[in-house]
């Protein structure tokens, strides 16, 4: 094992795959010359040439739609967008092309493409760099979304991504690319819609998933020295979602919170809540508590932004209320 950034995680594993099948190929603004606006690409120019490590003109739309044409002749383009707020210039291109061409060719076109880059808040950014779009892609039929929290699963889940013969969403944020953490240094990969307990735990679960998991470990820090022991459930992937993993763990703590950095309306913890209760009500010792953005765009004063978050303090005061402390 060793350690590596978020970023050169991602690297890694869009090098790897670019040595191991020539149809592989890197597209986005910034991505070459500059060696990524995160520096997720770095060096990646130098190795595998213009050709194949390819800078955009300012047009999500334009490349978005160039890849799912190449994917449709038998390429594997992997996309970034400079953060997924610029994807909503392109988003016919995903959700009308690459989501449904399958389907509507018969089977003719697979669209192996994974589109990548940041989600959600990154400090303060404004609100139109500031959402979430992981249940905007998730609810859409064809389309797969990851959303890692860590370099080990960045790197094995998007290695899984570029393999994959369906078009992913694969979502990372701003503020973990510097985030250091182990991976191994043999081949490995993830396999898309498989959850992840990150903490063994007894009384609660609680469920999450992207850099906000942050604030379900630190929570769960201070919960335990109140003797509450949490278990921690890292989605890892929201499109397919693991139900099973959450109804095994929900069955021996009976209890759930769900902690999501999204607006509270019909997002992906309230799915989760709406499948819990149809399918193991009877296991339920407590209401489920989900908890989410404050229900407004993301505020630019550091003041509000702080509030408008959810944060470790909430996920306790969570915690205690199903626990009826």
């Amino acid at each position: 094992m060793r350690e590596i950034q978020f970023r050169e995680a991602v690297c890694e594993a869009m090098s790897e795959e670019m040595r191991a099948d020539e149809s592989v190929f890197l597209m986005g603004e910034e991505v070459a010359e500059y060696n990524g606006a995160y520096k997720a690409s770095k060096g990646m120019l130098d190795e595998f040439g213009a050709k194949r490590v390819i800078d955009t003109p300012i047009s999500e739309l334009g490349f978005a739609g160039i890849a799912v044409g190449s994917a449709m002749n038998g390429n594997r383009p992997i996309v970034e967008f400079m953060t997924f707020n610029f994807s909503l210039v392109g988003i016919d291109q995903i959700i009308n092309n690459a989501a449904k061409m399958r389907q509507m060719s018969g089977g003719q076109f697979n669209i192996p493409i994974v589109f990548r880059g940041p989600t959600a808040s990154a400090g303060q950014l404004g609100a139109t760099h500031s959402q979430a779009f992981e249940s905007w892609y998730a609810n859409c039929p064809g389309l797969k979304v990851v959303v890692p929290s860590n370099p080990y699963d960045a790197k094995g889940l998007l290695k899984a991504s570029i393999r994959d013969d369906d078009p992913v969403i694969f979502m990372e944020s701003e503020q973990m690319y510097g985030d250091k953490g182990e991976v191994p240094e043999e081949e490995y990969t993830i396999e898309l819609g498989k959850a992840d307990i990150k903490r063994e735990g007894e009384h609660v679960t609680i469920v999450s998933f992207g850099k906000i998991i942050k604030q379900a470990y630190e929570a769960a820090e201070v919960l335990a020295k109140e003797d509450i022991s949490c278990e921690i459930i890292d989605l890892r992937t929201v499109r397919p979602l693991d139900f099973d993993a959450i109804y095994k763990s929900v069955k021996k703590t009976n209890r759930l919170v769900i902690l999501e950095e999204a607006w509270p309306f019909g997002n992906i913890s309230s799915e989760i809540a709406y499948r819990v209760q149809e399918e193991i009500f009877d296991f339920l010792d407590a209401p489920i508590i989900k908890i989410n953005t404050a229900d407004t765009p993301a505020p630019y004063s550091p003041v509000l932004l702080k509030e408008w978050l959810p944060n470790s303090d909430d996920v306790v005061a969570a915690v205690k209320k199903v626990m009826y402390k």
